[in-house]
């Protein structure tokens, strides 16, 4: 993405080392890395939403809603 190749990337069940130093250039870059709900990264995180930082706000809106199904799906079944 630093490279502007793509727009965002997102991840899950990531070790610090998969992420931390990407999001670090990807940032100076222009770029702009968080967890899932937008907070920042932290050495415990182990999601990662990274884009080119206008897509941003759209992907974690995306994200969210996918959670929330996801969160109704399992609800409707264990009913």
């Amino acid at each position: 993405m630093a490279a502007g190749r793509l727009d965002g990337f997102w991840e899950e069940r990531l070790k610090p080392w998969d992420a931390l130093a990407a999001a670090l250039v990807l940032e100076e870059a222009g770029g702009r890395v968080s967890r899932f709900d937008g907070a920042p990264l932290e050495l415990a995180t182990d999601e990662v939403l990274a884009t080119n930082g206008k897509v941003h706000d759209a992907m974690l809106r995306v994200i969210a809603e996918d959670r929330a199904a996801r969160t109704r799906l399992v609800h409707d079944v264990l009913a």
